[in-house]
């Protein structure tokens, strides 16, 4: 009997010998390759996105610390040598006046010395920190007031800051001899009472006649997020 014969009675015919049943999981394993390939091209895409981002934080924290420590050297270059009797902190930039410049004891009342003081004072240092150059960058002017231990916390905390209100008070009142950035300051000037929680050390021990002072101090916008956002970058 005939091949064609046996193939019709059978129902059936012979594959041709290069005919192979097809393979599915080649065709499964070439989708897989192409969805791999995808998610690495928009995983790629996502991370040279983010890199921009962190490039762009890491240069605004560089710009704000290169203004903080700018601000700071002027600060040193212009009261380093100076006769008011005050002190630079040399990491932020404050200026604390000891607590007998301003006040006499349980006093909230600027002594006449303590004007003197603040007449000579102010307009150099607003000169500086509201310069043209830091100003877009300079968020608060805060002037701090600070006790001795003498007393509960609660009273040094109201003397501190009735204190701290004075000074500012004063400082923009009509009283006071004009500055050219008066108009600025008050966007930006703040008055706050520490009682003696942040008392400060001289070789190694709290030193309550230092801590009794008044503290000018400035913060830079976005200034209590730069440590954060290093230590971020960093990792």
């Amino acid at each position: 009997m005939s091949i064609f014969r046996k193939a019709h009675m059978s129902g059936s015919y012979p594959r041709p010998a290069d005919e192979r049943p097809p393979d599915y999981w080649i065709s499964f394993s070439d989708m897989m390759s192409g969805l791999l390939m995808t998610f690495i091209l928009f995983l790629t895409i996502i991370l040279l996105d983010y890199r921009t981002v962190l490039d762009d934080k890491q240069h605004q924290i560089d710009r704000l610390l290169g203004v903080k420590t700018e601000i700071i050297q002027t600060l040193h270059q212009e009261f380093g040598d100076s006769d008011i009797g005050l002190e630079i902190d040399p990491q932020t930039g404050a200026i604390r006046f000891q607590g007998g410049v301003f006040f006499d004891i349980n006093s909230v009342q600027i002594s006449e010395s303590g004007r003197v003081y603040l007449h000579q004072f102010i307009p150099r240092y607003m000169e500086i920190i509201l310069a043209e150059r830091f100003q877009p960058f300079v968020a608060q002017v805060i002037i701090e007031g600070h006790t001795d231990s003498t007393g509960s916390y609660l009273y040094n905390l109201d003397l501190s800051q009735r204190r701290a209100y004075a000074v500012a008070h004063y400082i923009l009142s009509d009283e006071f001899p004009d500055f050219p950035e008066r108009k600025a300051l008050e966007s930006v000037i703040t008055a706050n009472g520490r009682s003696y929680s942040q008392p400060l050390e001289t070789r190694g021990e709290i030193d309550w006649e230092r801590s009794r002072r008044r503290e000018f101090k400035f913060r830079l916008k976005d200034d209590e997020l730069i440590d954060q956002v290093r230590e971020f970058l960093t990792k």
